[in-house]
């Protein structure tokens, strides 16, 4: 595919999307129906209003928590890692491996910094919420400046059967006066181009291709069958700019599928039955006066009557007309509830892990709360492989190409994600001994003293908060060595005051012979 046009690969592979596409739009019209905009949407386009709120409000909910454990705000996502022989050749320089791991932490402070001011929280945010409902989104970070988040709609994309990315093309219009003049000079004069429709919208249609050449991704644009100048890029597998995201992987797919698309059944059956609830109660809620026309009770009088007004008339020869069908909505209202009750375990709020009753344990809430956030376990791990990992490299490769990061050595420090799966271990883990604690806590310190090995216990409590213990907590040999210096000087203090006691309670004799002794024995 090489030698064709990005419009005419373009064209051949948006076949195989399409059906991906229209999936995600279908979603989308049950939780939140501007991230899948219906095909040919402008900024007039009037969308669809759902008639329930549980998709929009559990696709948010969702994303937020993935918002924050992939990318937690109060610590680095990562830690730059030496490889085991290099670390082992630092640990006999004293305080070698401690300058090294120092050196290391800046480097990750610098990083979580540059991700603090280029604002990549918000667009991250945006890509979760594209995953969870799309199941497919790419981030672009460029050379400079924010990134950006190109839809569905926007790109296609080809990899090989075990998912590693092979080709990426991105669609988007451009306002003709926003190109340069490079650029412009490629198109020719405005006026004389014979796109009419191009003239009315005065925008142009620019291509982005990148794709894997050997151990390498190229870049370059296109408009209109021209190769922009100035556009072509380089870079490593492990380093580029594109970063083209999936919620599920599935080998031989081009794309992944969707969260919402595992429980869009549920969705659509709570769409259709709030919308029959709503007109019905409506419906029933119409209040409509029916007077018999063969009584003597006039309807001008009981329309035109005000409140509490005397008029003429039989009461019996006036109804309210009704429609009868509580029984029914309320059968409707009972599936709706238990098909919200379903979703909310889905979409992990929080109203869904307390259940309903007098008496709740914190207890019972944390360990509901911790089988709902290992149901995503898989999605944090495919999440840490294409995101997190690529999201460092990139951000490190751009800091270090602007002469904000020294170069480090390649292959021997390398960063491992410590937040998603991992930390979502790690997180059981302190829970844990939390209870364990919480329960031996009546029988005393002295017991668990006695029981507990505390230095080993510091350091598995320390992992499970994801702190670095390595060189935190003494060793057993500093301990011991601190206790002899303990005892020596203990021991020194005891003879000072031993001989301050014995100094006090001595005579001017005593002095004097202990002095003679003195001379006589130096002499």
């Amino acid at each position: 595919m090489h030698g064709t046009s990005c419009a005419g690969i373009y064209q051949q592979l948006s076949v195989d999307r399409n059906t991906y596409l229209d999936r995600a739009r279908d979603a989308a019209l049950v939780t939140i129906p501007t991230l899948v905009p219906p095909e040919g949407h402008s900024s007039s386009t009037k969308y669809y209003t759902p008639y329930q709120s549980v998709g929009s409000r559990g696709v948010n909910n969702l994303a937020a928590k993935l918002l924050l454990s992939l990318l937690p705000p109060n610590a680095p996502f990562f830690r730059l890692q030496v490889d085991d022989f290099t670390a082992q050749k630092l640990s006999q320089d004293e305080g070698g491996r401690a300058k090294i791991d120092e050196g290391l932490n800046r480097i990750e402070r610098a990083v979580m910094n540059e991700i603090e001011s280029i604002g990549l929280r918000s667009p991250v945010f945006e890509v979760l919420k594209q995953l969870i409902v799309a199941g497919n989104v790419t981030l672009y970070l460029p050379k400079e400046g924010r990134p950006r988040v190109f839809r569905l709609d926007s790109y296609v994309c080809r990899r090989d059967p075990v998912g590693n990315l092979l080709d990426w093309i991105g669609k988007e219009e451009v306002a003709f006066e926003a190109l340069s003049d490079e650029e412009k000079e490629l198109l020719g004069d405005r006026e004389n181009r014979e796109d009419e429709g191009k003239k009315r919208d005065n925008s142009v249609t620019v291509y982005t291709r990148y794709y894997r050449d050997d151990d390498k991704f190229k870049l370059y644009q296109e408009i209109e069958g021209h190769k922009v100048p100035g556009s072509e890029g380089t870079w490593d597998l492990d380093k580029g700019p594109i970063l083209a995201l999936r919620w599920t992987s599935i080998d031989g797919e081009d794309y992944g599928r969707s969260y919402v698309d595992e429980y869009i059944g549920d969705l659509a059956s709570l769409e259709g039955l709030m919308k029959a609830i709503l007109e019905g109660s409506a419906a029933s809620a119409k209040m409509i006066w029916m007077v018999n026309p063969n009584g003597t009770t006039r309807m001008r009088d009981i329309a035109n009557a005000a409140n509490g007004a005397v008029v003429p008339g039989n009461a019996a020869e006036v109804t309210v007309l009704q429609a009868q069908k509580h029984a029914d909505l309320t059968v409707a209202m009972n599936a709706a509830d238990k098909i919200t009750e379903r979703l909310a375990f889905a979409f992990l709020m929080n109203t869904a892990i307390q259940r309903q009753a007098e008496r709740v344990t914190a207890e019972e809430i944390r360990f509901v709360a911790g089988e709902l956030e290992d149901a995503l376990g898989g999605v944090y791990s495919i999440l840490s492989q294409e995101f997190q990992l690529p999201l460092v490299n990139r951000l490190m490769d751009r800091m270090t190409k602007q002469k904000r990061l020294p170069k480090l050595p390649k292959g021997i420090i390398k960063p491992a994600i410590v937040t998603g799966l991992e930390a979502l271990g790690r997180g059981h883990d302190l829970t844990k001994y939390q209870t364990l604690f919480g329960v031996l806590g009546p029988l005393g310190g002295e017991v668990i003293l006695q029981h507990f090995n505390i230095s080993d216990l510091i350091t598995r409590v320390g992992t499970s908060l994801g702190i670095d213990m390595n060189g935190l907590v003494k060793t057993p040999e500093q301990m011991q060595q601190e206790r002899e210096q303990a005892m020596q000087a203990q021991q020194q203090q005891l003879m000072a005051d031993t001989a301050g006691r014995m100094a006090e309670r001595a005579t001017p004799e005593m002095v004097k012979g202990i002095a003679q002794q003195m001379q006589g024995s130096n002499g």
